[in-house]
């Protein structure tokens, strides 16, 4: 007999498949997809980690944002750091800041973040401090850096609502994954089923991977286990 799900529960259960996401990697997670009729499912690939190799992975909490006129510095901050008091722990911020000039992430914001429990930040815009946020090893993945911030001009519109990067709407309880390839998207509602048959295409993948290594055709193994 199965009891009802607490919220402890639901917290466990996300947990750990984000822990699951994050042992695989962005190209297996695309292909699962694309088989299963969710075809392009990728970010665009100019966004891309702050760090060479750093990876981040977990279920989408959404932010954005635009640049006004008229705003002080002190509007812009309260605006900022009301979302850095909002963000859910546990989840992987993914930011449509609607612009391509400022840096929409910075060293004291990602610790704050990292401090609060974020797993990490995916914005379609920009990040400063590049080396001090690396050296917190907080996942950051963008498109650019600068050092031009939020001040006296970009303020949140909304949290938590759908936001659209690329060819791609994104809802807050998707999950993520980003790695060197780039960053893919996954509905909530197939996120369960997707990681699962990831989980198995990577296991024959190398299976395959260590028949060709023990010499065998490619084209035969290729045959014998449908992937590659």
């Amino acid at each position: 007999m199965h009891r009802p799900r607490g919220p402890g529960d639901w917290t466990v259960a996300l947990t750990d498949l984000a822990a699951r996401l994050e042992k695989l990697y962005s190209a297996v997670v695309f292909d699962t997809m694309t088989s299963a009729g969710l075809t392009d499912r990728a970010l665009p690939p100019e966004i891309t980690s702050l760090y060479p190799g750093r990876k981040v992975a977990g279920p989408v909490w959404t932010l954005s944002g635009s640049m006004r006129s008229g705003v002080s510095i002190d509007d812009t901050l309260l605006s900022w750091t009301g979302f850095l008091s909002a963000a859910p722990p546990g989840q992987v911020i993914v930011c449509q800041p609607n612009d391509h000039t400022i840096a929409h992430m910075g060293e004291l914001s990602a610790e704050t973040l990292q401090l609060r429990g974020i797993r990490g930040f995916v914005v379609d815009g920009g990040c400063r401090d590049v080396e001090m946020v690396n050296a917190l090893e907080f996942p950051v993945f963008c498109r650019y850096a600068t050092p031009a911030d939020v001040s006296a001009g970009w303020m949140v519109d909304s949290m938590g609502e759908p936001v659209e990067i690329g060819a791609l709407t994104i809802n807050s309880g998707d999950y993520v994954l980003g790695d060197a390839d780039g960053v893919v998207i996954i509905p909530a509602a197939q996120a369960e089923a997707i990681v699962a048959e990831a989980e198995q295409v990577a296991n024959t993948e190398d299976a395959l991977r260590e028949a060709i290594r023990q010499g065998e055709d490619p084209q035969e193994a290729y045959k014998r286990y449908r992937v590659f």
